[in-house]
């Protein structure tokens, strides 16, 4: 069986969402925390048959004075057709037709660097952060649970801040690994999104993903979520998301929680 299964939101969905509520990296002393998340999506990309992914992933991260160190260590399980490939960490999908089958395992664990404030407005309004995302091909590749190859990631997001609402944007650039059985092409992707905070424990908002194709003769992955973020006590949040696709490259739709605290 080959199953390589994809994360598309879960990551800049936890990161969109957090922007808009207090930050903890600028405290004046590193700040240790860790998330747990879970997400389920499905879709039939295109097949007659669903394909069912749920994403379990684990996230240490340091938040110093002007950079943030994360790790993602994540455990998945897919339900597809026997033999469909998609592709880590995008989701384009290589379809085929046989019975199902399940595939869990430990997923591809993502390392990356966030330097805040790269450029910053006087005023403090405007601001562009840089980030570095290392995908390590860790996964089960007899399972098929990913390329096992690596992938390397650089993005700039930046936002524009309000009394209130928070603007978003990013653009970004992936450099895939190599497979032995399958072709995939690097890709441009880019997100834009809008946050609102009624007041300092509360913040929601929606936002636009869209990810240039890497398989060739697929769709390019569309994506629209919306989310909701909480404080939990003085030093926890909870993020609840929702997504819905557009073309055969995207699930159809997508839910997802994440709980974090920080020490």
């Amino acid at each position: 069986m080959a199953i390589t299964t994809s994360r598309l939101g879960v990551a800049s969905i936890a990161a969109l969402a957090g922007c808009a509520l207090p930050s903890t990296a600028w405290s004046g002393e590193p700040v240790f925390s860790m998330a747990a998340g879970a997400e389920y999506s499905t879709g039939e990309y295109g097949g007659t048959s669903p394909i069912d992914e749920t994403y379990l992933p684990i996230t240490l991260a340091l938040d110093m004075n002007r950079v943030s160190l994360r790790v993602i260590v994540p455990y998945l399980s897919v339900r597809a057709p026997e033999l469909t490939i998609v592709d880590v960490p995008d989701g384009q999908p290589i379809i085929t037709e046989g019975s199902q089958q399940t595939e869990s395992g430990v997923g591809d664990v993502i390392a990356m660097m966030t330097v805040y404030d790269v450029l910053l407005s006087a005023d403090g309004s405007v601001a562009m952060d840089l980030t570095g995302k290392v995908k390590f091909g860790t996964a089960d590749v007899d399972k098929g649970l990913g390329t096992g190859e690596h992938d390397y990631s650089v993005q700039a997001d930046v936002f524009k801040f309000f009394s209130a609402v928070k603007l978003m944007g990013s653009v970004g650039y992936t450099l895939r690994g190599d497979p032995d059985y399958y072709d995939l092409d690097d890709s441009f992707y880019a997100y834009v999104g809008v946050g609102y905070a009624p007041s300092k424990k509360l913040s929601f908002g929606a936002f636009y993903d869209y990810r240039q194709a890497s398989v060739e003769g697929t769709d390019a992955m569309q994506q629209l979520s919306g989310w909701i973020a909480t404080t939990v006590g003085e030093r926890g949040r909870a993020e609840f998301y929702v997504n819905a696709g557009f073309g055969d490259s995207t699930p159809d739709w997508g839910a997802g929680v994440s709980l974090s605290t920080s020490f």
